[in-house]
């Protein structure tokens, strides 16, 4: 099976002091709509993985971090269409501001296990049981 390039996305889980993470809501019209999901994106031509994630979590949340505070934490590799989507998972505990749902529906703090019970996009569903050996 031949691939085309793949679609690179970056993605953080936020953690507060309490041990939730951050999932906001797919709005309406968008692929994979409704679904909660990981904050994040794509990353650019030329571009870091690091400087995409935190050009992303400025762009949709309205907060601010630095590469040193983005711990490298798994990846997933998902089918999407004619493309394949490599989705780089970073973990951040340190953070400037507070985080406001600038694209999303909404913003849930939940904690890892609680999120096997929420509709999440495929390629984020592999992620879960990392984060809650994690957190």
């Amino acid at each position: 099976m031949t691939i085309n390039s793949p679609l690179l996305v970056v993605a953080a889980a936020l953690v507060d002091a309490d041990g939730r993470v951050l999932l906001q809501q797919r709005p309406p019209g968008k692929p994979m709509a409704h679904l909660w999901e990981f904050p994040g994106g794509k990353v650019e031509p030329g571009e870091a993985p690091e400087t995409a994630l935190i050009r992303e979590l400025e762009e949709e949340l309205g907060i601010h971090t630095h590469a040193s505070c983005l711990a490298p934490a798994t990846f997933a590799s998902e089918p999407l269409g004619d493309r394949h989507l490599l989705l780089l998972l970073y973990v951040c505990r340190k953070w400037r501001g507070i985080a406001e749902a600038r694209h999303a529906t909404a913003l849930r703090w939940v904690r890892p296990a609680q999120m096997y019970a929420l509709e999440m996009p495929p390629a984020d569903l592999p992620l879960i049981g990392l984060l809650d050996s994690l957190i």
